[in-house]
């Protein structure tokens, strides 16, 4: 009897573990997507279509340039890639850390500016996302000189 007792006791502590592991692995899961979805829309805007990128945002969606500007909704966004992306940017990715609905991510970006010179930029861009889709941007972007 307490042979069975034990080997009950040993089967619910691995089935435990297990459910532990698994519930563990899809929370990861769960953690990248925002991350996952601002990526593959970023890749859009390095092919310089816009118009794909945006369907990752909210019809609202607010970008804040700290110490520069503030656009709010779609439309603003639009006509901000129209007036500074005279090509599309190049931009490296340093880091990319996830956390509930917000993802930061920093690196280095490139606009080709309208003399057709490439101006230099560090940013650091913290992404608030709603039911999968882009709703803000607190972006801070440094010129290198």
């Amino acid at each position: 009897m307490r042979k069975s007792l034990i080997i009950i006791i040993l089967m619910l502590v691995a089935c435990n573990i297990s459910a532990q592991a698994k519930n563990d692995h899809l929370k990861q899961q769960k953690k990248m997507k925002n991350a996952t979805i601002l990526h593959n829309a970023n890749e859009f805007v390095l092919e310089g279509d816009y118009e794909s990128f945006l369907a990752y945002c909210t019809p609202g969606t607010k970008w804040v340039f700290v110490g520069e500007r503030t656009l709010n909704g779609k439309e603003e966004v639009r006509a901000y890639m129209k007036e500074f992306y005279y090509e599309p940017p190049v931009f490296s990715v340093e880091k990319t850390i996830e956390d509930g609905d917000f993802v930061m991510v920093t690196g280095e970006i490139r606009l080709k500016n309208k003399d057709g010179k490439y101006e230099h930029f560090d940013y650091c861009d913290l992404w608030r996302f709603e039911d999968g889709k882009i709703a803000e941007l607190k972006a801070f972007v440094i010129e290198k000189k």
